[in-house]
């Protein structure tokens, strides 16, 4: 039997990839692209997959949405990238007390002004 990863290249991550490895593995890959391309730009093909994901969720097969969410993952990780944040602190100092609102890991803010 044939080993799986030994179709990875060099330094991809291999079975369950963190938010670091996962920013990481973009900046690796797309880096210098991106950097040209900048921020707006950036934006405007975050912005397109996203389209592409809400018709995704609307009218898409299994395989089309996790394409689809991981493209709207990638383009958002691009622009922290470009942008020098650090999408594993930004996590955990937003959510990781649980709830911004409430402080609770169950959410109990009321729904009322959510969209």
């Amino acid at each position: 039997m044939s080993d799986p990863s030994s179709n990875q290249q060099p330094g991809s991550p291999a079975g369950d990839v963190s938010l670091a490895d996962f920013q990481a593995l973009i900046r690796e890959m797309y880096f210098s692209k991106d950097e040209a391309r900048g921020v707006d730009g950036t934006f405007m093909w975050l912005m397109e997959e996203v389209g592409e994901l809400a018709a995704a969720l609307r009218e898409g097969s299994a395989d089309d949405k996790n394409e689809e969410f991981a493209d709207v993952l990638a383009w958002l990780t691009t622009i922290a990238n470009i942008s020098g944040v650090d999408l594993t602190e930004a996590v955990q100092r937003k959510y990781g007390s649980g709830c911004p609102g409430c402080r609770q890991f169950v959410c109990t803010c009321p729904d009322e002004g959510k969209p």
